[in-house]
């Protein structure tokens, strides 16, 4: 190896491909990333029985992993945020959703909504802050942000 050469980049681990693809959710070849928010309405089922407490220590607990693996996925990938990276629209979805845990389905549904079309439309500084060092970060903090402001609006939206 001379030192023109690349220098070999680590592989990823099971644990890395299974949390930051969300089970495999994104290697759909069609819109990875709404698979990944797909995958994560289980979870927000699961997540709005638990008191308010666990609740976002789950959410900040998935997040917090999401910017481990997806840091971990991009060095093994050669890619600052690869699109088969999904568990920051998990994160995203989770916020939005359980902002408006206790509203009705269809509030629920247009948080993700929402956070769908914030996270593909990237307004103001959701655009700005995926360029956040490390990877891992960038790929996380657009989505958090989508997913507050998905939250947000629709909780005011449906209190008027």
């Amino acid at each position: 190896m001379t030192e023109s050469d690349p220098l070999p980049r680590p592989k990823a681990s099971l644990t890395v491909r299974a949390l930051s693809t969300w089970f495999g959710c994104g290697n759909s070849k069609l819109a990875p990333g709404t698979m990944g928010s797909f995958g994560a309405i289980p979870v927000h089922l699961g997540l709005r029985l638990l008191p308010l407490p666990l609740h976002l220590a789950a959410i900040v607990g998935i997040t917090a992993v999401g910017v481990w693996s997806s840091n971990e996925m991009a060095k093994a990938m050669g890619v600052e945020d690869p699109q088969c990276v999904v568990i920051d629209e998990v994160a995203g979805t989770l916020i939005a959703m359980g902002m408006v845990k206790n509203s009705s389905i269809g509030t629920q549904l247009l948080a993700l909504g929402l956070f769908r079309l914030f996270d593909i439309w990237k307004p103001s500084v959701i655009d700005t802050v995926q360029q956040a060092k490390p990877e891992g970060v960038g790929i996380m903090a657009d989505d958090v942000l989508a997913g507050l402001l998905a939250g947000a609006v629709s909780f005011v939206v449906t209190r008027r």
